[in-house]
């Protein structure tokens, strides 16, 4: 990620659920068994994690398995710090979320309705009913149709799979509309600075963060059935070169899912209506 010649970190995996085996002299927080989730910043596919205690981790929502916790920590931050912090999204608004059914997309559908706006979605025909499900109002299959906005255009376009650029975006925008990629280059740097000097519709980019408070928010949007994880597939941990390959393919349906201890014991999986998945215990996600 940052290393010259060579990746800087050599294990991968950013973020993490598990169960803690052990806490330093003076944490009170934790303890012993207690299950938690948050980002580990690298090193997630391991067995093992050693994560500060006023670090960004928090106790499981309750009534999450493993697999669905892990599941959470990027997407949802990333859909919810994108939403409410930099595109300010305010109930009544519009917004097109561009890759609906990926790993921060299915997030920003739910988050955006929790907020209270009208969303459509943007992915393949086959994750129609998935996109639908989820909450969003409209559906556009990039396959075979081109997004139109509507009369007034998009307040909000959130691009989650770094397939649209500021021009695309902008006969799509209200006049005040902003487009906000979640991938973005140097160049967007400079346009998005340029955007912020004219009339008619901005870019904006930044980066999301990890912390405590927005793992709590996500745990009680859970309890509060806003939010739900939807996992593709679970793949071992011999086997993740596969799942960044099957990542990177952009066709899935949610999170892919890392089993780092798939014989480990204690995970509890939720089956139901509100859980998209697949069999598997986890500690870890690919994206």
């Amino acid at each position: 990620m940052t290393g010259l010649f060579r990746p800087r970190h050599r294990k991968l995996g950013t973020e993490f659920s598990g169960r803690v085996t052990s806490v330093g002299g003076g944490v009170t927080a934790f303890r012993p068994g207690d299950s938690v989730f948050g980002f580990s910043g690298h090193g997630g596919n391991a067995e093992y994690l050693v994560m500060p205690a006023d670090g960004p981790i928090a106790p499981q929502p309750e009534g999450l398995g493993y697999a669905e916790a892990a599941a959470l920590p990027f997407g949802a931050i990333s859909a919810l710090v994108f939403l409410r912090d930099i595109a300010k999204l305010r109930p009544g608004q519009s917004l097109l979320v561009v890759g609906a059914s990926g790993g921060v997309g299915f997030y920003a559908v739910q988050i955006a309705r929790h907020l209270g706006a009208r969303v459509t979605g943007v992915a393949s025909g086959a994750n129609r009913d998935l996109v639908l499900g989820l909450g969003a109002e409209a559906f556009i299959d990039y396959r075979t149709e081109k997004p139109t906005a509507p009369k007034t255009g998009f307040d909000v376009i959130f691009d989650t799979v770094g397939v649209m650029d500021f021009q695309a975006a902008r006969p799509l925008l209200a006049r005040d509309g902003v487009f906000v990629p979640l991938n973005f280059g140097v160049g967007d740097m400079f346009r998005a600075l340029a955007s912020s000097w004219r009339k008619g519709p901005k870019m904006r980019i930044a980066v999301s963060g990890d912390s405590r408070t927005d793992l709590d928010i996500l745990a009680r949007l859970v309890a509060e059935g806003a939010l739900r994880p939807v996992i593709d597939r679970t793949f071992s941990l011999d086997d993740i070169a596969a799942a960044h390959a099957h990542v990177e393919g952009r066709h899935r349906k949610g999170a892919v899912i890392v089993a780092v201890r798939p014989d480990s014991d204690g995970d509890r999986q939720r089956t139901g209506p509100n859980v998209l998945q697949e069999p598997g215990k986890t500690v870890s996600r690919v994206a």
